[in-house]
């Protein structure tokens, strides 16, 4: 027997679930790979189609996944077996639900760990190690932290147990407030950071790389990466959507604020790359340096900078911001998931998630300190699974994600009842049909497509 709970919390304004849902939205994604990315595939050809499939396709699944949280009023497996049943379909739709509360607690097991490495590097920068820094002693200051245990789970327990506090709190006292002030702190910094990379860089490069278009430098495999991308950087199909949605009040607009949240989320993005790729140009650096930006590449330009120590403590201190409001998030739909299943107090049921997320954590340290348990050398449709970390990076990522997305549009758009959907979202008659357009058709069809993409099924 389901244990179902209805929540009483509700965001204290529009513009609260906006910040909070825009904190979830904006982490490591935007900051960290989004600029990398965008230097793999060509600038400007790959942040206009990015645009394109966000609103397209983000922005539908993005409504899908609030307005099945907002009706259901509860954690996001029971809400979708709560809607199963009231538009008298298949108990097993829940899984729509089961499946985005899984893959988000999945990702913070191993993302926890990456923001471990931003809050490692906070100290790092602050007591120099970056000042007269060459290509050698950067790559031995990364080469140390990443095969390092005992630094890795310092860092990545201080995060978790952070986390678990704030959500410890309570909802109003907890999580509200915890992004209503972050998040403010978090854009603060980027603006500086992208005002004072304009300054010193080549802002002029920056500005023609991101937004004067070279559809001849862009794939069809960069296409898909854009469309991937601009899908999960709304945290959909995390649960996050969905336990947001189930605290906020009736009368709020479903579409407007997430239109907001989007348009929030992308200019995070934009400026993120205008804070990185005037530094990468002014500084002889490869735009399309990979994975490595950030954490092996730009700490050799600040080196070259003003207040090298400042300038590397304030650019990694936003970097963990993002990363912690989204960790907030993520863990906020299994928090409630326990209060509701074991029917225990706020704080009993944070102190368990974190206690299982540090446990499950443990494999992703391990994956990079070189344990030999982790160690799995598979071959999974073309794609090479080294680690622990690998495969759990890869069941998330590519395929846990793809499919809860797909689930969301496809129970809001064929299996709940098209007046429970109208209800619920309360808007235009234009406006509703052409969401139900985007659920029903486009959004099912671009994830399958990425689905098969990634799998390595079908090459485009």
């Amino acid at each position: 027997m389901t244990t179902e709970r209805a929540t009483h919390n509700r965001w204290s304004s529009n513009f609260s679930f906006v910040l909070a849902a825009t904190a979830a939205a904006v982490g490591l994604g935007n900051i960290w790979k989004f600029p990398y990315i965008m230097g793999e595939n060509g600038g400007g050809a790959f942040v206009l189609l990015y645009l394109l499939f966000i609103f397209l396709i983000g922005v539908p699944v993005l409504m899908a996944e609030v307005l099945i949280g907002r009706r259901g009023r509860t954690s996001p497996g029971y809400a979708a077996a709560k809607l199963a049943r009231e538009s008298g379909v298949s108990p097993a739709w829940q899984i729509t639900g089961w499946m985005g509360l899984s893959a988000g607690y999945i990702i913070l097991t191993f993302y926890a760990v990456i923001a471990g490495w931003a809050l490692s590097y906070v100290f790092k920068s602050a007591s120099g190690a970056f000042v007269d820094a060459t290509p050698a002693s950067v790559a031995a200051v990364f080469g140390g932290m990443v095969t390092s245990a005992s630094e890795l789970l310092f860092f990545s327990t201080l995060l978790i147990v952070a986390t678990v506090f704030v959500v410890g709190k309570g909802f109003k006292n907890g999580l509200e407030r915890a992004v209503k002030y972050l998040m403010p702190v978090l854009l603060i910094l980027l603006v500086i950071i992208a005002i004072y990379s304009g300054m010193i860089g080549d802002f002029g490069r920056a500005v023609s790389f991101m937004f004067r278009p070279d559809f001849s430098a862009l794939t069809t495999q960069g296409a898909l990466i854009a469309l991937g991308h601009a899908f999960f950087t709304l945290s959909l199909a995390s649960g996050v959507m969905i336990i947001y949605g189930a605290y906020l009040p009736k009368g709020t607009s479903i579409a407007r604020t997430s239109i907001w949240i989007a348009l929030a989320d992308t200019l995070v993005a934009l400026v993120a790359g205008l804070a990185i790729f005037p530094i990468v140009f002014g500084f002889g650096l490869a735009p399309g340096e990979g994975p490595g930006l950030i954490f092996q590449t730009l700490p050799l330009a600040f080196t070259h900078m003003p207040m090298t120590s400042l300038t590397a403590t304030v650019f990694f201190v936003m970097l963990v911001l993002a990363a912690f409001t989204s960790a907030i998030a993520m863990i906020e739909a299994s928090v409630a998931f326990a209060e509701e299943k074991l029917q225990v107090s706020r704080w009993k049921a944070s102190i368990a998630s974190g206690l299982l997320l540090w446990t499950l954590s443990l494999a992703t340290v391990f994956s990079f300190a070189g344990a030999g348990w982790t160690q799995l050398n598979w071959n999974f449709f073309g794609k090479e699974l080294a680690t622990i970390f690998d495969a759990i990076d890869h069941l998330a990522s590519n395929i846990l994600l793809p499919l809860g997305g797909l689930l969301a549009a496809l129970f809001t758009g064929w299996v709940m009842k098209r007046r429970f959907t109208e209800e619920e979202l309360n808007t235009s008659a234009r406006v509703y049909a052409i969401w139900r357009f985007c659920v029903r058709y486009l959004a099912p069809i671009a994830i399958i497509a990425i689905f098969l993409q990634l799998l390595g099924i079908v090459q485009f």
